[in-house]
Formats: C-alpha cells, sequence, structure tokens
C-alpha cells in the first residue's frame, strides 16, 4: 500500500489555503479591536496570524516534497460581521473567538483526513498531521479557556 499523492497535495493545498485565509482573518481582527485590553488582545492575535503562515507554509513544503504544486489561491474569506457591529461602542472579543474557533474545526477536519488518508502508508505526512494537530487542538482549548467565564471554571 502506497500513499495517495495527489489526494495528498489535494488535501495539503486546502490546508495551506485555509491556512493563508486565517493569516489574513487574525490581521483583520487584530486591526477590529479596541479598548483597554486592545495591546494583549492584539499581540496574541497578531501571532495566531504568523503561526498561520508558518502552518501554511509548512504545509506548502509538504507539497513540494510529494512532487505537486503549492496552490496560489487562498481559502474563503467569508466574514460573519458579528464582530463588526455598527451600533456598538465596542466589538464583542468573544464574536471574534467564535469566528475563530469554527475556522479551526475546519482546518482540524482537514489535517484529520491527511493522517487517516497516510495511516500505514507514510510516516512522515502521519507525523506532519499528527503534530499539526496537536497544535490545532491546543490553539482551539486556549481559545476555548479564553471564551470560558471566571465562574465556569472546573465545570
Amino acid at each position: 500500500m502506497s500513499l495517495d499523492k495527489d489526494k495528498a497535495v489535494a488535501l495539503l493545498n486546502q490546508i495551506m489555503e485555509l491556512e493563508l485565509a486565517g493569516v489574513i482573518r487574525y490581521t483583520h481582527y487584530a486591526l477590529m479591536v479596541y479598548g483597554y485590553n486592545r495591546i494583549p488582545i492584539v499581540e496574541w492575535l497578531n501571532k495566531q496570524a504568523e503561526e498561520g503562515l508558518l502552518h501554511a507554509r509548512k504545509a506548502g513544503e509538504m507539497v513540494t516534497l510529494l512532487g505537486g504544486h503549492p496552490s496560489f489561491a487562498i481559502g474563503p474569506l467569508l466574514e460573519t460581521h458579528l464582530h463588526d457591529t455598527n451600533t456598538a461602542c465596542s466589538i464583542p472579543i468573544s464574536n471574534i473567538l467564535q469566528e475563530s474557533l469554527s475556522n479551526e474545526d475546519e482546518s482540524l477536519k482537514l489535517y484529520y483526513q491527511l493522517l487517516e488518508l497516510a495511516q500505514g502508508k507514510s510516516v512522515l505526512v502521519e507525523e506532519y498531521a499528527r503534530s499539526q494537530i496537536v497544535a490545532e487542538e491546543m490553539h482551539t482549548d486556549v481559545v476555548k479557556k479564553m471564551l470560558r467565564q471566571p465562574c465556569e471554571a472546573g465545570k
């Protein structure tokens, strides 16, 4: 049994596109934050954009490693505008984080599909997928903790 390189490359290109869209999304979010908590939140969002670029590069490297051509596209940039209310004085950070979670879920699905495709066929692709799943699940956990209220701790 050997890895279906065409399917792997297609998944990796989808991952790269989604990660690049995340770079734009997190950069946009960072520009939309106002208020006295702006500095640490913007710093965190910018860090997520940088991490997304690193993930996109890794996916692109895997594409070329498998003999494929990296996509020149960017994933969907659909905006819910939940964080862009014209009537409010401040943007609810929880809305930005909820948007972030839904995008993280999409990338996790792709990484899991890649893992399933590679299992028992390519240790290299398997390990790549596993390491990215760990990173994405850790990130998702951080966002979920940011969304929890202090009174919810331990529940």
